[in-house]
């Protein structure tokens, strides 16, 4: 007689079925975000060749024949976080778990483009949140941060942008971002301060309204 299959041998078959239908999705959302780039390089190129000429080079020479293609494709690279989003990377990656302690993820380092004058500022990226019996894949934290700060931003917005998408995915009980950056638009030119660092923090829920939480993850986050 044939056999019936077990409740065990179903749930799997789905879940590879799933699994199998998020892999084909993700990978025609790739196709697509490669088609846009390479569509939209062109325009990009032809940008940047108008900057060096108006910077007074000459765009033939041997050394910058091939610049604005270069330039073109980094800057593709550094704004990448605008192709990507908090639900995609977040997807299957929050569980059940009966933890209600705080969970700290410091020192993520963090590259982004000062959206003022299209410089780099740079740092250091400290989160934690108190779960409400969720939690979430501790890379994907740093995924979170890739993802806003490969955008053209400023850092008071980068801030509430990783804590709100952390809060709005996990429900926590509270979350607390705080960065620590080097901005070169302050090194490089303007006031020239070369040591000089810009801290901002965002702090919701629990973190916000409880004195004695909030200076829990304060301390860790400073602890070596």
């Amino acid at each position: 007689s044939e056999s019936v299959p077990s409740e065990d041998h179903l749930r799997t078959r789905r879940s590879v079925k799933k699994s199998a239908l998020q892999d084909l999705q993700d990978h025609q959302e790739q196709s697509r975000k490669l088609s846009e780039d390479e569509s939209n390089l062109p325009a990009l190129q032809a940008a940047y060749r108008t900057i060096l000429r108006g910077l007074g080079e000459d765009t033939e020479r041997q050394g910058l024949a091939r610049t604005p293609l270069r330039a073109a494709r980094a800057m593709q690279f550094l704004t990448k976080g605008y192709h990507e989003s908090v639900f995609d990377t977040l997807n299957d990656a929050i569980f059940d778990e009966d933890h209600d302690e705080m969970v700290i993820v410091k020192d993520t380092d963090m590259f982004s483009l000062c959206e003022h004058h299209l410089v780099p500022f740079y740092g250091k990226v400290h989160i934690g949140y108190l779960p409400r019996k969720k939690v979430v894949g501790l890379s994907k934290l740093a995924r979170i941060v890739e993802i806003y700060s490969r955008r053209l931003q400023v850092q008071e917005r980068l801030s509430k942008q990783i804590a709100v998408a952390i809060f709005e995915a996990l429900q926590p009980e509270g979350v607390a971002v705080v960065i620590e950056a080097t901005h070169m638009c302050m090194v490089m030119r303007g006031v020239q301060k070369i040591n000089s660092r810009t801290v901002t923090s965002t702090m919701l829920g629990v973190f916000r309204e409880d004195p004695k939480t909030r200076e829990e993850f304060l301390s860790l986050i400073k602890s070596s």
